[in-house]
């Protein structure tokens, strides 16, 4: 039988610093948020047979897509969110505790929340690592991405931004520690790209159970003959008589 799937949440940064145009895609200098969509639209299209939701957090989390298996749906909400969508700064304690939220009904082993993220959690109600103790208790998994340029980007050799505002490596880290995840770093879209390959290979999704190959059956040979014998025992008698 096939394996299950994974119940996914993937909780994406929308704040003002989503905004730097300091990542390359398609040789053209983009923002950091159109970037990460194309990567995680493309890791979408890898994801049939999983339950996939979607939240973004800039102030406050938002779900934009519940737990579903239409994942469609899940990339149309992506393509449509902005900058600024949730707000200008960065709640992700917040982000965290309402991927739990939608996770803790799931089977035990299933509920896998991705978070990105590019800056340092300052606002919000809930501390990282308090939502982190939250997942752990929950048998929530946490993968966090720390996402962003390390000073200013180039573009043929002229800067076009300056990261204002630094990822906050270490908590990113101890998250993914605490709730038996795993945490990267990405500079840029190919060390993105590379890091959501390797989660696509951490989190399996569904697949098919052993092929059943068919056999050619060769009973029917012996039962001829057996029948052949056995109409003959029958007639030989009669035949005598």
């Amino acid at each position: 039988p096939p394996q299950e799937g994974r119940q996914m949440m993937l909780a994406m940064d929308v704040s003002g610093s989503m905004s730097e145009p300091d990542m390359v895609l398609g040789a053209q200098p983009v923002e950091r948020l159109t970037a990460a969509k194309a990567v995680l639209a493309d890791f979408l299209d890898r994801r049939a047979g999983d339950r996939v939701g979607l939240l973004v957090f800039g102030d406050r989390a938002y779900t934009l897509t519940p737990l579903t298996a239409d994942l469609s749906s899940v990339r149309d909400q992506l393509r449509d969110s902005v900058v600024g969508l949730a707000g200008r700064e960065t709640a992700i304690g917040d982000a965290i505790a309402l991927a739990v939220k939608r996770l803790r009904n799931q089977p035990e082993g299933q509920r896998v929340l991705i978070l990105l993220t590019d800056g340092v959690s300052n606002a919000g109600v809930l501390e990282p690592l308090r939502a982190a103790e939250l997942a752990r208790a929950e048998g929530v998994r946490v993968h966090t991405v720390a996402f962003g340029s390390d000073g200013s980007a180039r573009f043929f050799g002229i800067p076009v931004a300056a990261d204002r505002d630094p990822v906050d490596e270490a908590t990113l880290r101890r998250i993914a520690e605490m709730t038996g995840g795993r945490f990267f770093r990405a500079r840029d879209t190919d060390q993105l790209v590379g890091i959501y390959a390797e989660l696509d290979r951490l989190e399996p999704i569904a697949a098919k159970g052993p092929t059943l190959r068919p056999r050619n059956e060769r009973y029917a040979w012996p039962l001829a003959v057996a029948l052949l014998l056995g109409a003959l025992a029958w007639v030989w008698p009669e035949r005598r008589r």
